[in-house]
């Protein structure tokens, strides 16, 4: 996995606590194929260590799978279906040893698991903590089977948890509706500046005859909406028959889907695989627009902010989640989720209307910086602080471990065939 963007500025980088903190941060999500919430620990983690605090992150991954050098590999993970994909989940009593052991060997100041409902190393750790524990939330779902099975295992131990923050209102409001309680917002982080000042590829830079339309996604996920661009793609080039549509993503049944979708248009999509994250800032940087087609389950649209803080315009699904991140569409194109026929307008206009796509990129460029990684850190350092300060008043309650239990419910749930996580 590429490294994390360079650090902000020396003096944009947040003012953390009185004295420097032992942090442990949980990641879920296997490394061995890194998505939004496995990178927003990295970065999260690097983030804080500039900030002069220690840092070790315990996430699953593959022996041959290169990890920052913050992280400590928890061993293999298996896929379960989760949140409308496949996440990589490592579980069972083997973990819970390894998480055990992690614990004892960091003696942290704060221990940081990122989505504690999920069985997986987030919950072994929320378990097995005896200090202060704060918990991020990064799921959005209007309902969760999951959720609702797994609340009645973990009421006691949710109570361990002296701060919550959730990723956005979807997040948060996913949390109160299943398990009650509140959250601070807190989005996830970019560093903006690293994108604002990629350098654009000739390769993928577009002329006003051929302009360049780039997607990023998970090509398999029916969610991630590449078949609704690929709906879109014929109404686009009937009035820009030179359009180039630039994909990035890995997922070779997504792909050939799509082309099949696209019959005599398929020569108009160009697929990249997976990029690098300077690639992926590169291509940023290069695009006309980048569209967001997701059809569900997002809780905040990392990479439209970074397409914004590259400079790209954007077009996105009408979300919740993405709306707010396009300022209710003042920073960026809003069309009907899951239309392909909306998407072709909406793209058409960006296209046919540069002042106004100019506009927006002006205002986008402003509205990004509350996402920069040194606002976001300072936020989640006063968390921190925030759940010492309870721990020191109120002592933090210790949980007795379940990890028997729990690893019967995941096996009576991979049984019956349901959601598994």
């Amino acid at each position: 996995m590429s490294a994390a963007p360079g650090p902000a500025p020396a003096a944009a980088r947040p003012v953390g606590p009185s004295r420097p903190l032992r942090v442990g941060i949980v990641c879920p999500y296997s490394f061995d194929a890194p998505g939004g919430v496995q990178f927003h620990v990295r970065d999260l983690a690097g983030a804080l260590q500039r900030a002069g605090h220690e840092v070790s992150v315990l996430a699953p991954a593959d022996d041959e799978t290169p990890v920052p050098d913050v992280v400590t590999s928890a061993g293999r993970a298996v896929p379960v279906r989760y949140n409308g994909s496949v996440a990589r989940l490592t579980f069972g009593p083997r973990a819970a040893s390894r998480v055990r052991r992690w614990l004892e060997a960091g003696r942290f100041d704060v221990v940081h698991v990122h989505e504690p409902m999920t069985p997986s190393l987030s919950m072994l750790a929320l378990w097995l903590a005896d200090g202060p524990v704060v918990a991020t939330f990064h799921t959005s779902q209007e309902r969760s089977r999951a959720l609702q099975v797994a609340f009645p295992l973990l009421r006691q131990s949710l109570e361990k948890i002296a701060a919550r923050i959730a990723v956005s209102e979807d997040a948060r409001r996913t949390l109160v509706d299943h398990v009650g309680g509140d959250a601070v917002v807190i989005p996830n982080g970019v560093y903006v500046d690293t994108f604002a000042a990629a350098g654009p590829a000739e390769r993928w830079r577009g002329t006003p005859e051929a302009p360049t339309i780039a997607f990023l996604g998970r090509l398999d996920e029916p969610r991630k909406g590449l078949q609704v661009l690929a709906g879109a793609a014929p109404h686009v080039l009937e009035r820009v028959p030179g359009a180039r549509f630039l994909i990035a993503g890995k997922g070779d049944d997504g792909r050939d889907a799509a082309l099949a979708a696209l019959g005599p248009h398929a020569g108009s999509f160009e697929f990249l695989g997976g990029v690098s994250d300077e690639d992926k800032a590169s291509l940023l940087a290069s695009a006309d627009l980048y569209v967001a087609p997701q059809t569900g389950g997002e809780s905040f649209g990392i990479v439209l902010v970074e397409a914004m803080s590259a400079g790209t315009g954007v077009v996105a699904s009408d979300l919740g989640a993405f709306r707010r991140v396009l300022d209710e569409g003042t920073a960026g194109r809003l069309f009907r989720t899951g239309e392909p026929e909306d998407l072709a307008r909406a793209i058409l206009a960006a296209l046919e209307d540069p002042a106004g796509t100019q506009e927006r990129r002006e205002r986008a460029t402003a509205f990004v910086r509350r996402f920069d990684w040194s606002a976001v850190t300072a936020q989640v350092l006063a968390v921190y602080e925030m759940a010492l300060a309870a721990g020191e008043a109120l002592g933090t309650p210790v949980v007795p471990t379940r990890t028997e239990s729990a690893v019967g419910w995941l096996r009576t749930r991979r049984a019956a065939g349901g959601e598994g996580a």
